[in-house]
């Protein structure tokens, strides 16, 4: 697995991208992370002809990092927009369409139950909550009061992240474990739930099929934090299936819905109290992640695209733009390329551009200020800031981005070798 240190995803990353100033502590973005495989939404143009962007005098990008929050995740197909635009013209109820598409979306991926929520970290919010209070109204209005109440949620070590204040907003405590034998020994009576963060499996001790096996066995809900890993697809029943309770994924991220969108899927009788917990009922802990017709609509029909999608023609075609960057770049001097596939997280080929720094005077921070900069503005995968190597993600490229790329990434190291 690619191991990405937090001091250059989050503040670094951010500071680079000339964002940091608008996030304080620059704590925007979890550290990782599609397009149809063979075409490229006409919605994507990187045209700036006219629009709120030029309007606003706000740079468009070439996304060559990935489907980071900070840079406004994926593009969605024109499908999903359409499907956006329809959803807008009329009003419904909201309980009645999240129970129309939760319904549809279990179907077609299995579960019992499904909930759209205004992002991955409003799906834990509302994941807790439902753990914690279940459909008691009393518990529910209470919260982040939790005295009386279960308000234990045991994590492993090495799995606290900088979204685990969305588990804390409902008042619980965490408890941290490093083994299987200090779980055990953790779960009592005040225990609400134990949590899992897929893309940390490699950290911690215990794996993600023996957590789930020990929280079934202790009958305790368990909820596992998937937010970036599709693909494989297969990930949307994956985990239900090896027994966990809920489960949440990001919208916006591989399956290119609404970027303000999450999904939690899981056992039918938590999903309604997630649903409880939050909006439009008020007077509850997630009431201000509020989803809106629009994000319910678009992700139902993200989902229904993805699962739809030739994912080894995609495959394929994510392979071909890394061929195009590497053949690019690959015959200047010292430089030096390799296809790789991040183990969990933002699973699909990447490209990895190094460089003799005694030949080709440059870091990282170098290369991506000049991309930056640079017409077209491209942003690069975050990766250590004073290296001679540059990570560049081709999933969220559109159509023709891949050579411009290519063209400027050689651009920027041929001018600058020795």
């Amino acid at each position: 697995m690619s191991t990405l240190s937090t001091r250059w995803t989050r503040r670094g990353f951010l500071r680079g991208a000339g964002i940091a100033s608008l996030v304080g502590s620059g704590v925007v973005d979890r550290p990782f992370a599609a397009e149809r495989a063979l075409e490229q939404p006409a919605l994507g143009s990187q045209s700036t002809e006219s629009g709120p962007y030029r309007t606003l005098g706000v740079r468009p990008l070439i996304n060559a990092a990935g489907t980071y929050t900070a840079l406004s995740a994926s593009i969605m197909p024109s499908e999903v927009v359409t499907a956006m635009e329809e959803a807008a013209r009329q009003n419904v109820s909201i309980a009645e369409l999240q129970q129309a598409v939760g319904d549809h979306i279990a179907k077609r991926v299995g579960a019992e139950a499904a909930l759209v929520t205004s992002g991955c970290a409003a799906a834990l919010t509302a994941a807790t909550a439902a753990c914690v209070c279940g459909t008691d109204e009393e518990l529910i209005r209470r919260v982040p009061d939790t005295s009386g109440m279960k308000d234990e949620v045991i994590f492993q070590k090495a799995h606290r992240f900088s979204y685990d204040h969305a588990i804390r907003n409902t008042g619980v405590r965490i408890v941290e474990v490093e083994t299987r034998e200090e779980l055990l020994a953790a779960i009592n009576g005040k225990t609400a739930m134990l949590f899992f963060l897929n893309a940390a499996e490699a950290r911690g001790q215990i794996g993600c099929e023996e957590f789930a096996r020990i929280a079934k066995g202790a009958q305790i809900p368990s909820l596992i934090d998937a937010a970036a890993d599709l693909p494989p697809a297969s990930n949307l029943w994956a985990f239900t299936e090896m027994g966990y309770d809920l489960v949440a994924f990001s919208g916006g991220k591989g399956l290119r819905g609404p970027q303000c969108s999450g999904l939690l899927l899981g056992r039918r009788d938590l999903i309604a109290a997630a649903f409880l917990n939050g909006s439009p009922n008020s007077d509850t802990v997630a009431r201000l992640a509020k989803v809106g017709k629009e994000e319910i609509v678009g992700l139902w029909k993200a989902i229904e695209l993805y699962l739809s999608r030739d994912h080894e023609a995609e495959w394929a075609e994510w392979e071909r733009r890394v061929d195009v960057i590497a053949e690019g770049v690959s015959q200047i001097r010292s430089v030096h390329t390799e296809q790789f596939v991040p183990e969990i997280a933002n699973h699909v080929p990447h490209l990895a551009v190094s460089w003799d720094p005694e030949v080709v005077p440059l870091t990282r921070s170098d290369v991506a200020q000049a991309l930056r900069d640079g017409e077209p503005r491209i942003e690069l995968r975050p990766s250590e800031p004073d290296e001679p190597r540059l990570e560049i993600g081709v999933w969220m490229l559109q159509s023709g981005e891949a050579e411009i790329v290519a063209r400027r990434c050689a651009e920027v190291l041929t001018n600058a070798a020795a």
